[in-house]
C-alpha cells in the first residue's frame, strides 16, 4: 500500500462533489509531472517485493485457527524502529486493507547486482522474525494468500458478529465484520463505504463452487442468479487477501514503457505459476486463484456502468473493474497489439495531448481517469499543481492492475518504475525468493536480448481467465509468442536473431502449455533456457550461482508439473482430510490441520517435496512459539 496521505476522510456526498475536480488536477499534475521527467536518464536498476502477512491465531485445544485483529498495535511496535533510525532499518512496515494484515518491504531496495539474491531469502526470513517476536503464544506470521475461513462464523479474534444492518456500518455485509478492517488509518473504511455507496449497493462476487460427489446445490448463501457459486458480497474478501509484489526502477521511461509492455504477456503465466488461493469462504472453489474475488470486491461500476441499465448522460460503458488486467500497452511495439477499444473521456485525452503527452501514454492516463476517486481527505482538496502530485496519486493509486507504471515522485532520487503486481503469496521465503530471482533476471533478459513477447491485449485478458482455473499450471494453454525475437536453438546453444521484415503480426502466437512456456519446446527455447544463457554470459560467483540454480529449479519444476502448485496442494489436503465429506466444505478441524500444515512447511519443520522438490531437514524455527512447535510435532 506504501505510505498513505494523513488527513480527515469527507463524506461520500462530499468526494462525489469532487470527482471531477480531483481528475482535471490528477491530469494536469501528470502534464507538469511529465515535463520535467520525461528526459531523466541513468538511473539504476533497482528492486524490492512487497510480501504482507497474515496474523493467524491457534487454539489447539478446540482445534481452531482464526485471523487475529492485533495488525494495529504491531505495526505501531514496527514503525518504532523505522521512526528512531530511518536510514537504518532493515525492513519498512506499512498498514494493510485487514487488521489481521501488516506489509513488509525491505529496508532498501536490492541493486542490479547478481548477488543480491544471495540476501533476498534472509530479508524475507527476517521480516517475519520481526513480526514474531510481537506475537503472542498462540500466534503466527503466515505467509498465505487467503485465510480458508474468512467471511465464517467467528473467524477472527476477537470474535465479532456480522452487522448487516448497522446504520453506521461499513461494509454492511452478511459475513465480513467491519472491525476486521484495518482501523488505524481512515483510508481503509472510507473505500470500503465508498466503493459500496458509488456502486449503489454491495459489491457481488461470485466464485464457482468444486463440485465433489457430495457438494450441495444451491450453495448455502449463493444467489439464485448464480446457485452454484459461493457468494461474497464485501471488500474485505478480496482486500484482506495477500500477495506478492514487486517494482522495478528503469533507466529511463523509455525503458520503463518497454518492461511495462514486455512483462503484460507474462502476468497470467506467473499468476498460474504462483496459484494458491483454492478456498473461499469455508468452500474449496472451482478457481486457483484469488484475481476474480479482489476483482469483485472493488467494483465500484454503477449498473449504468456495467451494462446493466442504459446509460446516462456524460457516463461511460466501462468494460472491467479498477482492479484488473491492463487494457493497452505503452511503448510503440505494443501499438498494433492495441486490439480492445479503449474508454476515455474525450476532453481528457486531449488535454494530455496538449500537454506535450504522446498518443499512447495519453490514452493510457485518460483511461485511468475514468475512475471517480473513492476516497479524498479534506486537507487534500486543494493543491499547487506545479509541486504536488496526491490527486494524479489519487487516481493511479486506486486502479489496481497487472501492471503499474510509475512516474518518479517529485524532488527524490527515485527514477521510472514498473510494478508487477498478479503473484499469490508462497508459504515459504524460499519459494517466494524464487519467484523475484525469476522475475527480476527475466527483466534484465528482456532488456539484453531485445525479447518481444507481444500478443494482442485481448488474449492477454483469456490467459488471465484460464490461469485462475482448477489446476491452470499443469492443464491450461495459455496464448503465447510462437518467436520471441527470432529465437531459435542449434543444439546446446542459443542465437539471437531478428526478423525485421516478418509481417505476421497476430498469427505469431499459439497455444502453449507453461511447461512449455517455461521449459521450452522443439524450436522455442522457453524461458528459463534464455535466462541460464544470460547467466552463463554473466561472471557469476559461486555461492549465487548455486543461489540461483536452486530458485530457477523450482519455477521450471512448477512449470513441468513435477511440483504442485500451493493450490493443488492445499487442494489435497482438504480433500485427503479425514473429516472432509466430499462436499466442498471445510470445518474448523480441516481448517486448523491444513493450515498447521501450512505451517509446518513455512518454517521448515517438515520435509514436504511434492511442494519443494528439495528435502528441507527438519529443525526448530526461531518463528514459531515453542507452544505452537509442540503441536506441529504432534501433528
Amino acid at each position: 500500500m506504501g505510505l498513505l496521505s494523513e488527513g480527515n476522510p469527507l463524506s461520500w456526498e462530499e468526494t462525489k462533489k469532487h470527482a471531477e475536480h480531483v481528475r482535471q488536477h490528477g491530469i494536469q499534475q501528470f502534464i507538469n509531472l511529465y515535463a520535467k521527467l520525461k528526459d531523466r536518464q541513468g538511473d539504476i536498476l533497482k528492486w524490492g517485493d512487497e510480501i504482507e502477512y497474515m496474523i493467524v491465531r491457534f487454539d489447539h485445544e478446540n482445534k481452531k485457527a482464526q485471523v487475529s485483529l492485533r495488525a494495529e498495535e504491531i505495526l505501531q511496535k514496527l514503525n518504532e524502529e523505522e521512526i528512531k533510525n530511518p536510514d537504518g532499518v532493515k525492513s519498512l512496515w506499512r498498514p494493510e486493507y485487514a487488521n489481521y494484515m501488516v506489509e513488509g518491504t525491505p529496508g532498501k531496495p536490492y541493486g542490479g547486482l547478481l548477488a543480491h539474491f544471495n540476501v533476498v531469502e534472509a530479508n524475507m526470513s527476517n521480516r517475519r522474525h520481526d513480526v514474531a517476536k510481537l506475537l503472542k503464544e498462540n500466534e503466527v506470521a503466515m505467509c498465505i494468500t487467503s485465510f480458508p475461513m474468512l467471511g465464517m462464523p467467528n473467524f477472527t479474534f476477537p470474535p465479532y458478529a456480522p452487522r448487516p444492518d448497522a446504520e453506521d456500518g461499513v461494509a454492511k455485509s452478511l459475513y465480513f465484520v467491519d472491525e476486521a478492517i484495518f482501523p488505524g488509518h481512515p483510508r481503509f473504511k472510507t473505500l470500503s463505504r465508498n466503493i459500496r455507496m458509488r456502486r449503489g449497493s454491495k459489491v457481488s462476487i461470485d466464485i464457482p463452487v468444486f463440485k465433489d460427489k457430495n457438494t450441495k446445490i444451491p450453495v448455502a448463501g449463493s444467489t439464485p442468479e448464480k446457485p452454484d457459486h459461493i457468494h461474497m458480497d464485501a471488500m474485505g474478501f478480496g482486500m484482506g487477501c495477500c500477495c506478492l509484489q514487486f517494482t522495478f526502477q528503469c533507466c529511463n521511461i523509455n525503458e520503463a514503457r518497454t518492461l511495462y509492455d514486455q512483462l503484460t504477456p507474462l502476468c497470467p503465466i506467473m499468476l498460474a505459476l504462483s496459484a494458491a488461493s483454492p478456498i473461499h469462504r469455508g468452500m474449496l472453489s472451482d478457481t486457483d486463484c484469488r484475481w476474480n474475488v479482489i476483482s469483485a470486491s472493488v467494483d465500484c461500476r454503477t449498473p449504468e456502468e456495467r451494462g446493466e441499465k442504459p446509460l446516462k448522460e456524460g457516463q461511460l460503458r466501462i468494460h472491467k473493474s479498477r482492479y484488473d488486467s491492463i487494457d493497452s500497452y505503452l511503448s510503440p511495439a505494443g501499438q498494433k497489439f492495441n486490439d480492445i477499444p479503449l474508454v476515455y473521456h474525450q476532453q481528457n485525452y486531449k488535454k494530455l495531448l496538449e500537454g506535450n503527452i504522446d498518443p499512447l501514454l495519453a490514452q493510457h492516463v485518460a483511461h485511468l481517469f475514468i475512475r471517480d476517486t473513492v476516497s479524498l481527505f479534506s486537507e487534500k482538496v486543494n493543491q499547487n499543481d506545479e509541486e504536488d502530485t496526491d490527486h494524479f496519486e489519487n487516481i493511479q493509486s486506486t486502479n489496481w492492475q497487472t501492471m503499474r507504471f510509475k512516474p518518479p515522485p517529485p524532488n527524490t532520487s527515485i527514477g521510472w518504475r514498473v510494478e508487477f503486481r498478479p503473484c499469490e503469496l508462497q508459504l515459504t521465503d524460499f519459494e517466494n525468493s524464487a519467484f523475484a530471482c525469476f522475475i527480476v533476471l527475466l527483466t534484465r533478459v528482456i532488456l539484453s536480448y531485445n525479447l518481444d513477447l507481444l500478443i494482442p491485449i485481448s488474449k492477454v485478458d483469456e490467459n488471465m481467465q484460464n490461469a485462475q482455473k482448477r489446476n491452470a499450471c499443469r492443464e491450461q494453454k495459455f496464448w503465447f509468442k510462437k518467436s520471441i525475437t527470432g529465437v531459435t536453438v542449434d543444439g546446446k546453444n542459443l542465437k539471437l536473431c531478428r526478423n525485421e521484415n516478418c509481417e505476421e503480426l497476430c498469427n505469431e502466437y499459439e497455444l502453449m502449455t507453461i511447461d512449455q512456456i517455461i521449459n521450452g519446446k522443439g524450436t522455442f527455447p522457453g524461458l528459463l533456457p534464455l535466462l541460464h544463457s544470460y547467466l552463463a554470459s554473466m561472471d557469476v560467483d559461486v555461492n549465487t550461482h548455486c543461489t540461483i540454480t536452486q530458485y530457477l529449479h523450482l519455477i521450471s519444476q512448477r512449470a513441468s508439473g513435477q511440483l504442485m502448485t500451493t493450490a493443488s496442494w492445499i487442494r489435497e489436503k482438504v480433500t485427503t482430510h479425514p473429516d472432509y465429506k466430499q462436499d466442498s466444505v471445510i470445518t474448523d478441524t480441516i481448517n486448523y490441520d491444513l493450515l498447521m500444515k501450512c505451517l509446518a512447511v513455512q518454517e521448515n519443520l517438515e520435509p514436504c517435496p511434492e511442494l519443494l522438490g528439495h528435502s528441507n531437514s527438519t529443525k526448530t524455527s526461531e518463528h514459531v512459539p515453542h507452544a505452537i512447535t509442540k503441536h506441529l510435532r504432534a501433528c
